[in-house]
């Protein structure tokens, strides 16, 4: 098991290290000079573009700015661009064109507002598939078990924006049943305003995202029942809520578990269309911005962090299946 994990951390690294060395060349070595989204040739003379390339490295080999812009992440950096100066403390991934401050940090002060959103809304779309698909797994082929999962399909069909949008036009501003959306400190603001802020758009991602696990979980429950042990246990005379709870239950779980780690890491990564419609000032948010901008040392960062959640949320769920399912065994 030690070894098992090592060695997936150490696959990990590797992976964003190769993930690193692409989103370098391809935002610093592509075909948008940094020199000139930071200052167009309309605006800029031919002599202040090459002091631009100058102060931001763009002259010197590639290995030496890989090496200068990667180090960022693990000591502090001084950086002078575009007539400006600034000390980037640890860690630093380059200076926004826009805002001139750490990319980073700008980021992270954002990280907040994203990570409330996606445990929120993960939270929801967890309890509302699970327990609607075992639900109905248990009531196979009758009304019930038809009704959630033509529900599910027909929910799966609309696209999310649209779906978020709706709510947002009729729940907040039409009809008022739900408090003006966007994210508030629980430490400064308060839990309830907090919460309150929150409510619409957890419930819409709970709501959206929940029609496929109510699938996955109703599929790998049905499967799961029909198997001897689970025959055994009813055979003993175990109560069904047991059979279902302590035997059926825990093999099911495991395929819910993979596409829940993933989803949990993609809205980590920024919920999008959540942030853009609710007003959420998150990860997602500033990324988009970014790149409407052409901020390119935003652009990158944000890219490394997103490609970092996804990376650990894998070797989680790795690691989780053989403490779910004791059938699964990592060599």
């Amino acid at each position: 098991m030690f070894g098992y994990i090592v060695r997936r951390l150490i696959a990990g690294v590797l992976v964003l290290i190769a993930v690193s060395m692409m989103v370098f060349a391809i935002f610093f070595y592509g075909p948008n000079d940094p020199a000139l989204a930071y200052c167009p040739e309309s605006r800029c003379t031919p002599q202040r573009l090459d002091n631009l390339r100058h102060n931001l490295g763009l002259d010197r080999p590639a290995p030496q700015q890989y090496v200068e812009y990667m180090s960022g992440l693990v000591k502090s950096r001084h950086i002078e661009s575009g007539g400006i100066s600034i000390d980037c403390n640890w860690p630093c991934l380059g200076v926004s064109f826009k805002y001139r401050v750490s990319v980073f940090h700008y980021l992270w002060d954002r990280f907040p507002a994203t990570f409330s959103v996606a445990a929120g809304g993960a939270i929801c779309f967890l309890i509302i598939g699970l327990f609607s698909g075992i639900f109905a797994a248990r009531r196979r082929g009758t009304m019930a078990d038809k009704a959630i999962v033509s529900t599910s399909l027909f929910i799966n069909a609309i696209p999310y924006y649209l779906l978020a949008l709706l709510a947002y036009l009729y729940l907040v501003q039409g009809l008022g049943l739900f408090p003006e959306t966007g994210y508030h400190s629980p430490f400064k603001d308060g839990p309830f305003k907090f919460v309150g802020g929150l409510a619409l758009p957890w419930l819409m991602l709970g709501i959206a995202y929940s029609t496929q696990y109510a699938r996955f979980s109703r599929g790998a429950m049905v499967d799961a029942l029909n198997e001897d042990y689970v025959r055994t246990a009813r055979a003993k005379g175990l109560m069904e809520r047991v059979v279902v709870r302590r035997h059926a239950l825990r093999a099911a779980i495991v395929p819910v578990v993979t596409i829940f780690g993933l989803d949990f890491a993609y809205l980590l990564a920024g919920t999008l269309f959540t942030e853009k419609i609710f007003g959420i000032q998150g990860m997602g948010l500033a990324g988009l911005d970014a790149v409407q901008r052409t901020d390119l040392p935003m652009i990158s960062a944000y890219t490394l962090i997103s490609a970092a959640f996804i990376v650990v949320a894998n070797i989680v769920v790795d690691i989780l299946y053989s403490v779910i399912d004791p059938r699964v065994r990592l060599a």
